[in-house]
């Protein structure tokens, strides 16, 4: 009989190893490696099941079948090695679990293997505990906005300073910048997948730009919005003197407003929004053109779109290219910045990295990092700007590899919308207690961090933030993430020499200057310094430079330039959200660090979010999402059992439309308590409006639809915009 109880034995494990691997496969998907098969569109979930320590319950019911067939076929004295065999595979079945759990947390510290287990890449994994409660609420932004485009004279202010200076491609904006397009000019910007396109004088602020908010200041002129998705959480706002417009679907809207900001157009070509001002708020929806005049009394006119005019063509022109991205199969659409990497480069498969891009032509000596300049910009500190024009997304996503004879550039998984980073680079000799020996003093250095190597920020953020702008932005597990984290942060180690980089000993590789030349902005091909091999293995890596930013840091490259009119720069908008205060200028956070802004301590956000002002909440027509996914910020806590939010898919089918009677909503908007914008007031609160004016508004409506032509066009031709002037298409970049 021993021989039998030794085969159920054997047949019980055979049975426990095949659940096992049945219910881990369920639960723990693995990853395609191959990324050919990526949705251009990105239509579905990114989930990652990571309960695969769960107990299944038929493995008790095998064991509990064993017991009772041996129980009635043994005698007693056999009975008692049956129970004892039982017990033991008992103990072996509860205790499989919590070895697989273990297993999972056993990673050798040096692995940067991209076959880790898929949970550990998920930016929606049980994180680690933070450092406190509350430490990502300082995290800074996920996500910046991005100067992409230029034609003419653009002039940018940093928030919180006096001095305008000409536009520079790729400098990041964030809340407080403020842009000016003059006559003959044009701008674009982009805030991930959103593109916001400014005509001849033309004035906006960033009032806020935040990972679920992108709220604009528009005081004079003409501005084109293309959103491409929308979700319940999310938060698009232009703010004019009189009125202020919420997107409510993905669409094309532009809004105009004249020279003395008493009028506001508002053109809806596709799409959905909400106008409030004056005491009422209306709806406008596709192929409509509402104006609003006045300030606290409105005058309200409904008609047709108008006919298309150079600013309009331009803007299709641009929209047109994106549509035809072919980067979009690769990386995510909420990557600022992808939209310029199919015109000067190529996407290949590179083994063992996998699919990557490459410029087509650099020059000799090129390097990441090198053809560009150091800036100052707030939150993060010192932010690198890139000179070609492609010159945004490598470098704030992603991560470097030299491979064959040239650079690629490897992005992190398309499925996720990255959290933007100022520079992914490791540095060298910036840390204190060494110099290089320059005869004319102290040098910077830095190299790119390649694919798996982990980023560690320089300015104060939580372990959240850690991990998520780690997984989004490259293939690296949670225990590598978490071995580097504590033994650089928590172990307050401001080198980090154990660690093997591959990018440092690459020929040219690394690059170095004067520290004169980091902090002023200034070119940085042009002064790259010459140090020996010996000196360069020799020098320390930090994850951050102890370098002090001076006003120029600030500024940028960029050179003095006219101010726009005094009426762009002091006019007051109104506003449903409340903005995000206005930035310090650098010479205040400057006194109040007491010299030593660059340090982590005091490198956090000082800026609270904006906070909307309470409301009633606005309803939306359910529609369904197509398995479209919103690409917020990545959780960094436990995923919970909650409803998907409600997303509005620029590429779905357009929710059915709602009458578009322009019928003031009883809804109270209450100014926030404490509201202290100097470019911001809180819009008048709603009112109920009376039967002559809910009549006249019906009427208006009625007319606009009789007017609509029998087959609806894309942009109806009628009069055009009165307010921008003729501008011709400008070639591409």
């Amino acid at each position: 009989m021993p021989e039998d109880i030794l085969r159920y034995e054997t047949l019980l494990f055979q049975k426990f190893l095949k659940i096992q691997a049945q219910q881990t496969a369920r639960y723990r998907p693995a990853l395609a490696e191959n990324n050919h098969v990526t949705a251009r569109k990105l239509n579905r979930l990114y989930c990652v099941y990571t309960d695969v320590d769960r107990i299944v319950e038929e493995r008790y019911s095998s064991t509990s079948r064993f017991l009772s067939f041996r129980e009635k076929d043994m005698k007693t004295p056999k009975q008692w090695w049956s129970w004892a065999v039982a017990v033991a595979g008992l103990a072996f079945v509860l205790h499989a679990p919590l070895a697989v759990k273990a297993q999972d947390a056993q990673v050798a510290p040096d692995s940067q293997d991209s076959q880790a287990a898929p949970d550990a890449q998920n930016p929606q994994s049980p994180q680690p505990p933070q450092d406190s409660p509350n430490a990502n609420t300082q995290d800074p932004p996920g996500r910046v906005a991005r100067l992409d485009f230029m034609d003419g004279s653009v002039s940018f202010q940093p928030g919180g300073e006096n001095d305008w200076v000409t536009a520079v491609l790729n400098r990041p904006l964030v809340t407080g910048d403020n842009l000016w397009a003059d006559e003959n000019s044009r701008a674009e910007v982009h805030i991930g997948s959103t593109a916001l396109r400014l005509g001849p004088k033309t004035g906006i602020t960033l009032l806020e730009v935040s990972d679920r908010a992108a709220q604009i200041r528009l005081a004079q002129g003409s501005l084109i919005v293309k959103v491409r998705h929308v979700d319940d959480e999310d938060s698009y706002e232009i703010d004019t003197p009189n009125v202020a417009f919420v997107v409510m679907q993905p669409g094309d809207y532009r809004i105009d407003v004249d020279a003395d900001g008493n009028r506001t157009e508002v053109t809806v070509w596709r799409g959905r929004g909400e106008v409030t001002g004056g005491g009422s708020s209306y709806t406008v929806v596709a192929s409509q053109y509402a104006t609003f005049t006045g300030g606290d009394r409105l005058d309200y006119e409904l008609g047709q779109v108008p006919a298309e005019d150079g600013f309009d063509n331009w803007a299709l022109d641009r929209d047109q290219r994106e549509d035809r991205s072919d980067s979009a199969n690769y990386v995510s659409r909420e990557m600022t910045g992808y939209e310029d990497l199919d015109e000067y480069g190529d996407w290949s498969y590179v083994a063992g990295y996998g699919m990557g891009w490459r410029p087509r032509m650099v020059v000799a000596g090129w390097a990441p990092y090198r053809f560009g300049h150091w800036a100052w910009v707030g939150p993060w500190g010192w932010t690198w700007v890139e000179d070609e024009p492609w010159g945004f997304a490598p470098f704030h996503y992603g991560r470097w590899a030299f491979a064959g004879s040239g650079w690629l550039w490897v992005p992190g998984p398309s499925v996720v919308r990255p959290v933007y980073a100022p520079a992914l680079v490791a540095w060298v000799g910036g840390g204190p207690g060494f110099n290089f020996s320059f005869s004319f003093g102290a040098g910077v250095g830095w190299f790119p961090l390649a694919p798996g190597e982990v980023f560690i920020p320089g300015y104060r953020v939580s372990r959240v933030y850690v991990n998520n702008v780690n997984f989004t932005n490259t293939r690296v597990n949670i225990a590598r993430v978490t071995d580097v984290y504590n033994g650089v942060v928590m172990n307050r180690n401001t080198t980090v020499n154990n660690i093997t980089y591959a990018n440092r000993n690459v020929n040219g590789g690394v690059t170095v200057v004067s520290r004169d030349t980091f902090v002023n902005a200034r070119p940085v091909a042009r002064n790259v310094v010459s140090v020996p091999a010996r000196e360069l293995a020799a020098a320390p890596v930090s994850r951050s430079v102890a370098v002090e930013p001076v006003r120029s840091s600030v500024l940028g490259a960029g050179k003095p330039a006219n101010r726009p009119p005094a009426a762009v720069v002091s006019r007051p908008v109104v506003a449903l959200r409340t903005p995000a205060p206005m930035p310090r200028s650098f010479d205040q956070r400057q006194a109040q660090a007491g010299g030593h802004l660059n340090q982590s301590s005091s490198l956090v956000r000082q800026e609270a979010p904006g906070r909307p002002v309470p409301t009633a909440p606005v309803t939306r027509q359910p529609q369904a999402n197509d398995g479209f996914r919103s690409f917020g910020q990545p959780s960094g806590g436990v995923d919970q059992e909650k409803p998907l939010p409600r997303v509005w898919e620029a590429q779905g089918t357009p929710e059915p439309q709602k009458s578009a009677q322009a019928q003031p909503e009883n809804r109270s908007t209450q100014p926030a308590q404490h509201w202290s914008h100097p470019l911001a007031k809180p819009v008048a609160p709603v009112q109920q409006g009376n039967v002559q004016q809910q009549r006249d508004q019906e009427q208006k409506y009625s007319t606009w639809h009789q007017q609509q032509p029998a087959t609806t066009q894309a942009h109806p031709q009628q009069n055009s915009h009165p307010s921008v002037e003729s501008h011709p298409s400008s070639p591409k970049k």
